[in-house]
């Protein structure tokens, strides 16, 4: 093995001095010098500096060789040594992250369903809100959750109850929902196959696609980016197949993967404008399930509230301004794959399926749809921005006229919990609060009260 020994020798010799010159005009032990240049001993820094001074050398490359050579010196088992380096060349690519990429190797677990970032997520709050449903209500069979987002709620609600109805009018969450929870045929040994194929993609060898184009170098790196419209395509390709919920699984599982690795503070009505770090896609699984006991609607919730009976809807709309369908307008063209025209500097697709409840008519809308709905409780989940100092994030339903519709149901009970709000960088809010209102319905009450809305 060639060590920085055999190779200072060699330019030593090459330039024509002897060991004795060498140790004279840089003060080196003459004895020290055998040694290195023996292979006996690793010069030190300070020498090799002194050394490639003296032979007019690359500083660096001999540093990069004395670095290498300690290395090698240090491995007790030599026949894991090229693994090994591999190892150590990724830690130092991808830094922290490697802990993160060592564990989905090692101990590839499937990813939760609350590990996704999104706006209004009430994954730290499911414990709370279950608990005062099962505390306040009773004789629940039927559990709809008509604004259902990321579907934390309906996650907890699925092992509690005996029907269950996940609603929400994103396509994006409409395959995470069937992905994660739908009933059907599927193996986990075929998705695994297919996942594993993707993880050895050399995206050098793979062309610019429609994804790379658009969100390259903004909201993803640009390989990143060019390997996720690969896999979509991929995904589609392969549509015959698939089953429906293989089809599903493998879409929820691009989504979840990618959404750690998007260059955004965790929405995409907008990117950060500085340079993307490069980082492993290397996709995991979802914690896919299948049951039963769930029906799956991508529907408008006013409509919807027509056409379905429950014992109980929890009901979590949007607030303010910020449309879900333009903040996660990325997924949206992800899973809907029509390749839109896009427009902005967020590279956002012409609106569609906008929210009532993002406008001024958002308290219109909520009190035809708890007059619509036939359940014999309400649970509304609000947060009490409706003072915040962003335009963007003040409420459009005040917290007394969600007080004054609800009890036209019938009597209400208001609960309370601080929680830490999302925040994108801007918002100022201080006292942040979750609020929990569960009404018991009148159905004599509702109707009296409401007879204006017949014609809504």
């Amino acid at each position: 093995m060639r060590t920085i020994g055999h190779i200072l020798k060699e330019i030593r010799e090459e330039k024509g001095h002897l060991l004795q010159e060498v140790q004279q005009v840089l003060d080196i032990d003459l004895t020290q010098l055998s040694k290195i240049e023996n292979g006996k001993r690793l010069p030190t820094v300070e020498q090799l500096q002194k050394l490639a001074k003296f032979y007019n050398c690359d500083n660096k490359a001999l540093i990069i060789q004395r670095e290498s050579d300690k290395i090698v010196y240090s491995f007790e088992y030599p026949e894991f040594a090229i693994e090994t380096l591999k190892v150590a060349e990724d830690k130092i690519k991808y830094g922290n992250q490697y802990i993160q990429l060592f564990q989905d190797t090692i101990y590839p677990k499937p990813i939760s369903l609350e590990s996704r970032r999104y706006i209004g997520s009430k994954a730290k709050l499911t414990d709370w809100i279950m608990d005062l449903i099962d505390k306040e209500t009773e004789n629940i069979g039927t559990f709809v959750d008509i604004f259902a987002g990321t579907a934390s709620i309906s996650n907890q609600a699925i092992k509690k109850y005996n029907s269950i109805i996940i609603n929400d009018i994103l396509y994006a969450n409409n395959v995470i929902y069937n992905g994660f929870f739908a009933k059907g045929n599927w193996s986990k040994e075929k998705l695994n196959d297919i996942i594993s194929n993707y993880n050895t993609i050399n995206v050098d060898l793979i062309e610019e696609n429609y994804f790379s184009e658009n969100f390259g170098g903004k909201f993803y790196e640009h390989n990143t980016a060019k390997l996720i419209g690969y896999i979509r395509q991929d995904i589609e390709d392969l549509k015959p197949e698939l089953s429906k919920k293989e089809y599903n699984i493998l879409l929820a599982t691009l989504i979840y993967n990618i959404d750690k690795l998007a260059n955004t503070v965790g929405h995409f009505d907008a990117y950060i404008k500085k340079p993307i770090k490069s980082q492993p896609l290397r996709l995991r699984l979802i914690d896919a399930q299948d049951f039963e006991n769930v029906k799956i609607y991508r529907e408008d919730a006013n409509k919807l509230a027509k056409q379905i009976k429950s014992d109980l809807v929890y009901i979590d709309p949007p607030y303010n301004s910020r449309q879900y369908n333009r903040f996660y307008h990325l997924y949206e063209t992800l899973v809907k794959w029509n390749q839109p025209k896009l427009y902005g500097i967020a590279l956002k697709p012409a609106p569609e399926n906008s929210s009532l409840y993002c406008t001024t008519k958002a308290k219109n809308a909520f009190e035809n749809l708890v007059y619509q709905l036939n359940a014999r409780f309400l649970v509304v989940s609000y947060n009490n921005t409706y003072n915040a100092k962003s335009h963007s994030s003040e409420n459009k339903i005040k917290l007394e006229e969600i007080k004054n519709i609800l009890n036209k149901c019938g009597d209400t009970k208001v609960f309370e919990c601080s929680h830490r709000f999302f925040n994108t960088g801007k918002t100022e809010f201080d006292d942040h609060k979750e609020l929990l209102f569960i009404t018991k319905v009148d159905e004599k009450r509702k109707n009296k009260s409401f007879s204006s809305l017949l014609c809504w």
